[in-house]
């Protein structure tokens, strides 16, 4: 009779054991993802960081401003860390579009551009982005894709982008790239525009 309890108690304690590796293993994941969203967020921060501001001149306390963060950015940058892939995306086009400032690099124009024919160099565009016009009637194959494309994105994400189409799946990706994404969801039957 000992025998039985203490085997069932080991099983237990197996099973315990198991079930905390198992969540071990999720909180590893889940700080992952949000520590590669914390530094996209740091990127978007920098570039804007280093944005010239035209119309507004530089604060003469500027070293005041660079204090320590007070409570309620601290408060922000806690929030930040909550959001998902997509809604840090979101942010940023936010961001732009309210202060009128861009987070993607800019583009310099090689000196050899071969010249058009007013005389004037040729700006090769080198960075796209894979918009998904429409989901098809495959929208399953399509998630899929998405998902592919996009593996930070859980289900519920990619089903919500496909079924909101026209959106972005890729912003600022090389056309080797941009041309790979297109295939994939248009083989998957989705409509995809290349910007």
């Amino acid at each position: 009779m000992a025998d039985d309890q203490k085997a069932q108690a080991e099983e237990k304690v197996e099973e315990a054991a198991e079930q905390v590796a198992e969540a071990a293993e999720e909180v590893k994941e889940a700080a992952e993802e949000t520590k590669e969203a914390v530094e996209e967020v740091k990127e978007v921060v920098e570039e804007v960081k280093d944005t010239p501001k035209a119309s507004k001149p530089v604060p003469a306390n500027l070293e005041k401003i660079s204090a320590p963060l007070s409570n309620s950015l601290k408060g922000i940058i806690e929030q930040i860390e909550k959001l998902s892939v997509l809604e840090l995306a979101d942010l940023v086009h936010a961001l732009e579009d309210r202060f009128g400032v861009s987070a993607s690099a800019p583009v310099a124009v090689a000196a050899g551009a071969a010249p058009a024919g007013n005389g004037e160099p040729v700006e090769e565009k080198t960075t796209f982005n894979v918009v998904l016009t429409a989901g098809g009637a495959n929208k399953i194959a399509v998630i899929k894709a998405v998902r592919e494309l996009v593996p930070t994105l859980g289900l519920k994400e990619a089903k919500d982008l496909v079924e909101a189409a026209p959106k972005p799946v890729l912003e600022s990706v090389n056309k080797q790239t941009a041309e790979e994404a297109k295939m994939k969801l248009t083989a998957a039957g989705g409509t995809v525009e290349l910007q």
